[in-house]
Formats: structure tokens, sequence, C-alpha cells
């Protein structure tokens, strides 16, 4: 994969904020403590594209992040792990509900789990939400590199199964090892809205006799 030209956008605690494209959005969630900063920055090749903190759980408003000005990566409030007051909670609750409910471009989501551990309850509350309101779901098992090379394949299984989601669709990612980001990447752009498109000029291209 070539290089992403990334660049912030905008933080938005409402759909006020929201930016006014048409692009496309992919949508990464996951635990506070699962490495979504991480996540993204590597996936970026940018360092400090999203803030990485030392206490999980600070991000509180939706950040948008322009990708090659084609898609737009939108970072989310963790879950389950941040400790916050009850109006925290649900003012969150509501922020999210109203950007999965109204936002039209979703192309998928990116879920974030931790492939040390099976599947918390939370990470099955949040796929389940998707599943009901019709999201494409991708899965990233992070911090693979701290789970030794022979056990790999049986908990990436672990997931699929806990999750309900096809293996195939579970990608193992690390941000030390810097693997993993080219597979989820290459699984996000079949899921955009012109990747059939694309497909469809590029077999005509191949099928049309030289000169024609």
């Amino acid at each position: 994969m070539k290089p992403l030209q990334s660049s912030f956008l905008t933080s938005a605690s409402g759909k006020e904020g929201w930016p006014d494209t048409d692009l496309p959005e992919v949508v990464v969630v996951g635990r506070s403590n699962v490495g979504k900063s991480s996540f993204i920055n590597a996936l970026t090749n940018k360092k400090k594209l999203a803030y990485v903190g030392s206490t999980p759980g600070k991000t509180q408003l939706l950040n948008f992040f322009d990708i090659d000005n084609r898609w737009i990566l939108v970072d989310v409030p963790g879950y389950g792990y941040a400790k916050l007051s009850q109006a925290q909670i649900r003012k969150l609750g509501t922020m999210m509900d109203e950007y999965f409910n109204e936002r039209q471009q979703i192309a998928c989501v990116v879920s974030l789990v931790d492939a040390r551990h099976a599947p918390s309850e939370d990470d099955k509350d949040m796929l389940d939400y998707f599943k009901q309101t019709g999201r494409r779901v991708i899965i990233g098992a992070t911090k693979i590199d701290k789970v030794p090379k022979t056990k790999r394949l049986a908990a990436l299984r672990t997931i699929s199964k806990d999750l309900q989601i096809p293996l195939k669709n579970v990608f193992p990612i690390s941000s030390v090892e810097k693997s993993g980001f080219d597979e989820i990447l290459e699984a996000v752009y079949k899921l955009l809205p012109d990747a059939s498109a694309e497909a469809s000029v590029k077999s005509e291209k191949k099928a049309k006799p030289a000169g024609k």
C-alpha cells in the first residue's frame, strides 16, 4: 500500500459539528485501553495524528481525519474502561447513538479487540449493536505481538467464534511490529462505495483490446 495522506479535520460533540462532506466514513471503535490512537497513528504512518494518552478514556468527542481526500476516518470514544460520571456516560451514549443512527455515509466499522484476551461483554454488545443496525464490520486484533506466534491462530479463532464474525474478517495487527495494516486497509477499500466501480473499470481496461 502507498503511504496515506492524512490530516485532522475536526472534533464534534453533536451533528452540528460533523464535517459537511459526502465522503464515506470508516469508524474505529474499541475499548478505551485497546490501542485505538496507536492503531490510527500506525495506519496513517503519523506518530501524532491521534492523541496517545497515558490514561485510557480521554477521548470524549468524535474526531474526524481526512484520508487521501477520498474517505474520512472517525475516532469515537472508547468504551468499558474509563471512569466517567453517570452524566458523562449518558452524554457519550447520546452522541454515539445520534452519529450511528443519523450519519448516512458510514461505510464500515473497524472494531478493535485485544488479541491477548477473549472478547469482553462490552465487545460483544458493540458487535451486536452494529449487526442490528446493518453496519459492516472488520475486526482488528490489536497487540498481536504480545501473543506467542504458536498461539496467534487460536487467539484469532476465539475472537471469530465469540463475536460470530468470519475468521477472514479478523485481522491480526501490531503497532509495534507494524504488521497487519496493509491487510486491514485492503479490506476497508473493498467496502468503500466506489470499490465496485473501480473494480469494474479495471476489468474493462484489461478486457479492452489494445488500440480500441
